[in-house]
């Protein structure tokens, strides 16, 4: 990110009486264009370690869950940004989202911490999208069921977007295209294929069937291949995404 999404959020997590400090690592992870989120380049946290940061949490230390915030701010922020597309309504719902984990920390029952927090980042995300209005003009599951919309529903046994992306001049192509995904498609490719989850990780976060993450997962892909297909040019378009309906 470029410089910190804010120094200190202790006047806004009053709910448990003392700051959270959240201070951006550097980069410029809200302006990459490739698919995959780059390494991050915090100091790795072996497993223990990671467990022992989130009891020393939940028993109410603030220096260790300051600890957990710079472990993982990068990975939160930056599906807030792919959701989002905005650089400044992606850090204010990562520091919302940290505020929340602050206060809520107790509530955490175990598993992947990490998805723990992308669920309450995407679901804080989810809302402002639908402060803005932003909706589908046309039920995307009615419309799979639409004999005249069957491209809705492409088969999915091509490369994923992602291995298109490890071309360079797809990149930034393919980060455009997201970005013209309905809302509900974009997440679920974010949390797939930039944030590398399973799908029942993703049914967790989303709150959906797990039939459904995949379904929506394979035509998100394949209208990403549609997007790119028609707006490179054609000696950039590889005849194996080109070629695909």
């Amino acid at each position: 990110m470029r410089g910190p999404v804010a120094a200190t959020l202790g006047r806004r997590s009053a709910g448990r009486g003392r700051g959270i400090d959240c201070a951006r690592s550097e980069g410029a992870a809200g302006t990459r264009t490739g698919m995959a989120d780059p390494p991050q380049t915090n100091k790795p946290v072996d497993d223990a370690a990671l467990e022992a940061l989130i009891d020393r949490a939940r028993g109410g230390d603030l220096t260790a869950f300051n600890s957990l915030v710079v472990r993982f701010q990068d990975p939160v922020y930056s599906l807030a940004l792919r959701m989002l597309s905005s650089p400044q309504a992606a850090e204010d719902a990562t520091q919302e989202a940290f505020i929340r984990a602050w206060r809520r920390i107790d509530t955490f029952r175990g598993g992947r911490f990490q998805s723990w927090l992308f669920t309450i980042v995407a679901n804080l995300s989810r809302d402002e999208l639908r402060r803005r209005g932003r909706r589908p003009q046309t039920s995307l599951d009615a419309a799979r069921d639409d004999p005249d919309r069957a491209s809705l529903d492409p088969a999915d046994d091509g490369p994923s977007p992602e291995a298109v992306a490890e071309q360079g001049d797809l990149r930034a192509l393919l980060q455009a295209a997201l970005a013209q995904l309905p809302d509900d498609w974009r997440e679920i490719v974010v949390l797939s294929d930039v944030k590398d989850l399973a799908y029942d990780e993703i049914a967790s976060i989303t709150g959906l069937p797990l039939g459904t993450v995949k379904s929506r997962l394979s035509r998100a892909r394949g209208r990403l291949r549609d997007i790119i297909a028609a707006t490179a040019e054609p000696n950039v378009v590889p005849d194996r995404l080109g070629g695909r309906r």
